[in-house]
């Protein structure tokens, strides 16, 4: 048997690499084709190290060739990666800071502070370095969820330099806007006052030796986003959504935004929340309220890891509000929960830093940032 140049070509045409809108052949990732009988090998370039991508490719090809082609062929697959060179500007880095992880939702109400605080505490107990910080300017949530509304940080001098202090909580270190703001007030500010405050938390901050600071973003994709990926690089981002399809329709926009070519962070995943309901009295019962596993086939549509769902539980309401995380219930149903999905959040984060090199904070001119501009 003799495998057809032509035909395999062909074939390959109808396989998309992930992130690219044409398919394999036409956007040049098809280095060459090779056969000898019934062997074919297949050069692929990618601008990508991400592994699943590369992992997905390779599969995508064996399987096209096999069903398209000639099930008897041998196929081998040779990925070089080239990752193009940016244009962009090194962001100021936070001595002492490993990770940063933004915490994103495509619209409010899915629980993205509640998932945020719970997997700051969850890393407090596996033995990291934690800060949280509120850049949801307009509704700071982790005064409240940490029980920490009356604290205020302290100055103090730092190398000579007056820096703040953040508020420590379950071990958690913490800067909001809601410490410098009475409960009852509200934050009427243009964007690039709430640009400039955030940048003090950032970098007027003695946040020392963290592992991860996780960073809890306002809803949407807008300004504040922005100005956190101009200011930091970001090691990469998660997305929380329950699993209804308005929510699902917004958290798809999440995602795009972070991997716009021109602000490129890495997604680390999606979470579920809020993704069935079990009454205490019927512990084997699961009553989809918002839909089933909708976040988790959005992450396997956007080619993105599914770091876990969180069900909807009264406590954890309950916790939040009281302002001790549910994650810190020991032997519970919840621990576990977060337990599982944090330990997704650190694989995610590892493989992350030993496949992409690190993350560059964006440079946004005019409105380069803007998804709806068209570029020529």
């Amino acid at each position: 048997m003799k495998l057809d140049r032509k035909e395999i070509l062909k074939a390959l045409e109808t396989i998309t690499i992930a992130g690219e809108g044409k398919n394999m052949v036409e956007s040049g990732a098809v280095a060459n084709v090779i056969t000898f009988g019934d062997e074919v090998v297949v050069d692929l370039l990618l601008h990508t190290p991400a592994m699943h991508i590369k992992k997905r490719a390779e599969d995508d090809i064996k399987k096209t060739i096999l069903e398209l082609v000639s099930p008897e062929a041998k196929v081998k697959v040779n990925i070089k990666v080239e990752t193009p060179e940016k244009n962009e500007i090194k962001g100021r880095a936070i001595p002492g800071i490993k990770n940063i992880i933004a915490v994103a939702s495509g619209k409010g109400g899915v629980g993205k502070s509640t998932v945020t605080a719970n997997l700051a505490v969850t890393l407090a107990k596996m033995g990291f370095a934690v800060g949280v910080l509120d850049a949801d300017i307009y509704g700071p949530s982790m005064p409240i969820m940490f029980d920490v509304e009356n604290e205020k940080p302290i100055s103090i001098t730092v190398d000579g330099k007056s820096k703040m202090k953040p508020v420590v909580s379950y071990e958690i270190k913490i800067l909001s806007i809601g410490f410098f703001t009475a409960p009852s007030q509200a934050v009427i500010w243009r964007g690039p006052m709430a640009a400039k405050a955030l940048n003090q938390m950032i970098f007027d901050a003695d946040w020392g030796e963290l592992d991860f600071m996780l960073i809890d973003l306002p809803p949407g994709t807008g300004d504040i986003h922005l100005s956190i990926m101009q200011s930091l690089p970001i090691t990469g981002a998660v997305v929380v959504s329950t699993p209804q399809a308005v929510a699902l329709a917004d958290a798809k926009k999440g995602v795009s935004m972070f991997m716009q070519d021109n602000i490129n962070v890495p997604v680390l995943g999606i979470i579920e929340n809020m993704a069935y309901f079990t009454p205490e009295e019927l512990p084997d019962n699961k009553y989809y309220i918002f839909g089933q596993e909708g976040a988790k086939n959005l992450a396997e549509d956007l080619n993105v890891p599914f770091l876990g769902e969180v069900p909807i539980v009264q406590s954890i309401r309950e916790a939040g509000d009281y302002g001790r995380p549910a994650a810190l219930q020991t032997a519970s149903a919840i621990e576990t929960v977060f337990e599982e999905i944090t330990r997704n959040v650190v694989q995610e984060t590892v493989n992350r830093n030993e496949s992409l090199p690190a993350t560059e904070a964006i440079k946004i001119t005019t409105m380069a940032g803007c998804s709806a501009v068209k570029k020529n």
